[in-house]
């Protein structure tokens, strides 16, 4: 069967060849795809996932926009940067069925998986997950193209052109909640890695996996001897490092059955590495609490009582802190790492190669 990622390619190969004329902005809208480090607002708090469900209520978005936006941060999230940076305006939630969507859409869902939800339902797996997965997000994809006339690429290509010839197409971090749904299970790591591998979109610019051992809520999930040198779950850390090693390798081949089509890889896993590493460097205090929690102490994190819960409470400077909720990262974080995969060194080939070749081409 034919790999997601493939499909996707297939679909927009055709579709993006140069334009008649240059353009100042390299892109004119951007689709993107992933889970809550993603999400812009299709997730409310009666539909996310189970241990992070109250998204809809304070202290969330009270440093940028000062209310609740439905993102998991206190402000921005890296699309929301991304945007800026390409002086696009900020991504509209696809459910939002009332916004202005000429200069893209926001696909991804908080807790959505990679591989379908119908496979973890047949091996008895529900906690923390959602209906909707990469799938699901690709179908609606597709029907905002058919709303422009764009079928495929194949027996549509000048209305595939039209809707994807000056587009973006950005997946975000993908494949976390499929490996953190294992846990105690019986589906092997290298299941889940395969699938998610096999069911990625892979097009034009894709995130890594970060080093989900480093995140808060991770050290309520393995026993203290399970550490790394960086103070990490060593076991978490070893299967991001193993899917992003499968995802480099599969965007390799892609690359190559599809010289034409440029594939930049965000390297998310040594982006926030580099970060912990230099701390101080970057303006952060706090490793590994999180700003919004419960209980004090090394994590201020309480799966019980998460941030948004009455009981929780929000750090005064959450731009001291990298983790935001225990699972998501704050506004400072976010911009950090859009920086690093837009201006630094953590994407290959560099974004702003890619951003020169688009504005050359047209």
């Amino acid at each position: 069967m034919a790999s997601i990622a493939m499909i996707i390619l297939s679909l927009f190969l055709l579709a993006v060849s140069p334009a008649a004329a240059a353009h100042t902005t390299p892109f004119k809208k951007i689709y993107a795809f992933g889970d809550s480090y993603t999400d812009t607002g299709n997730t409310r708090t009666s539909t996310g996932p189970t241990a992070f469900n109250y998204v809809s209520n304070p202290p969330y978005g009270l440093t940028y926009f000062h209310h609740p936006t439905n993102r998991y941060s206190d402000g921005r999230i890296v699309i929301d940067f991304v945007a800026e940076s390409l002086s696009l305006p900020l991504l509209p939630p696809y459910r939002n069925s009332n916004a202005d969507k000429s200069h893209g859409v926001c696909y991804a869902v908080a807790g959505a998986t990679a591989i379908t939800h119908a496979y973890f339902l047949q091996n008895n797996i529900t906690f923390n997950l959602v209906p909707e997965s990469l799938e699901t997000q690709l179908l609606w994809f597709n029907k905002t193209l058919k709303t422009h006339g764009c079928v495929d690429a194949f027996t549509t290509p000048n209305e595939c052109k039209d809707s994807l010839g000056d587009a973006l197409i950005w997946v975000g971090e993908m494949g976390a909640n499929d490996y953190t749904s294992t846990i105690g299970s019986s589906v092997s790591s290298k299941t889940i890695r395969t699938l998610a591998v096999n069911s990625g979109a892979k097009y034009i610019a894709v995130q890594g996996m970060p080093p989900v051992g480093c995140v808060t809520y991770s050290f309520s999930l393995a026993s203290p001897e399970d550490r790394d040198e960086m103070g990490c779950v060593a076991s978490l850390n070893r299967r991001s490092m193993a899917h992003n090693a499968a995802t480099k390798a599969s965007i390799m081949e892609l690359r190559r059955r599809n010289p034409g089509t440029m594939i930049v890889y965000m390297d998310y896993y040594n982006a926030h590495l580099t970060v912990l590493k230099n701390t101080r460097v970057f303006g952060f205090r706090e490793m590994y609490k999180a700003c919004c929690g419960f209980g004090g102490g090394e994590y201020n994190f309480d799966v019980l009582n998460v941030c948004g819960t009455p009981t929780s409470t929000a750090c005064s400077a959450p731009s001291e802190y990298i983790n935001w909720d225990g699972a998501h990262f704050t506004e400072a974080m976010n911009k950090v790492l859009t920086e690093s995969f837009l201006n630094g060194s953590f994407s290959s080939p560099r974004f702003e190669v890619m951003v020169a070749k688009k504005l050359r081409s047209g």
